[in-house]
């Protein structure tokens, strides 16, 4: 029997993600049993701002245990960052064809407190594959593996963007000062291509 493929659960995760996903998307598993890994789209996204790339965090609560299991990992409100992050989001794409089609469901995600980093991500990501009518069941790691055949968990390079991977340019709002930036978060894309964004991939 093929092994499944194992991806890590993200924030808005980037377009590259759902692309992989989607190849896979008849034998994945959610890692779910890792230790949170800092520094990464777990908890960060990249947004396209008037200024060129934008990373949204995610504050998380640092406990004293060094090895938090992922799903152990909550969210911290000691800052607004929840504002700051719809604020910015609104900035980046109040311009776009689609912001407004999706700016009443999303804006639930920026008002709604949710405990642990792992179920935002979860009902958010949800919330994306729906919009993206990419008809896939989420099921989770049963337990940590180091090794796998088809291991997406370090894939993602949230500092270099991932750029050793060649994407299909879209219209982007400030493409005119930066020109095109690949594998942006998928708010990127929503909010750009709107329904076809799901012809994309």
């Amino acid at each position: 029997m093929q092994s499944s493929a194992i991806f890590p659960l993200f924030y808005l995760p980037p377009v590259a993600w759902f692309a992989d996903l989607k190849f896979h998307r008849d034998n994945f598993l959610i890692e779910d049993a890792e230790h949170f890994v800092k520094q990464t789209y777990r908890n960060r996204a990249k947004v396209y701002s008037p200024n060129g790339p934008l990373d949204l965090i995610v504050p998380v609560i640092r406990g004293a245990k060094v090895h938090t299991r992922v799903r152990d990992v909550r969210i911290s409100y000691d800052a607004r960052w929840q504002r700051l992050h719809w604020k910015s989001l609104e900035s980046c794409y109040r311009n776009s064809a689609y912001f407004e089609f999706y700016e009443d469901e999303m804006a639930r995600f920026y008002e709604q407190r949710f405990v642990f980093l792992f179920d935002y991500n979860l009902e958010l990501t949800g919330w994306l594959l729906e919009k993206l009518k990419l008809d896939v069941t989420l099921n989770f790691t049963a337990e940590y593996t180091r090794e796998q055949e088809l291991d997406f968990r370090m894939a993602y390079d949230a500092k270099s963007g991932h750029q050793d991977r060649s994407f299909s340019s879209y219209f982007q709002v400030f493409e005119d000062r930066k020109g095109f930036i690949p594998n942006l978060s998928i708010a990127d894309l929503l909010f750009n291509q709107g329904p076809q964004a799901r012809f994309y991939f």
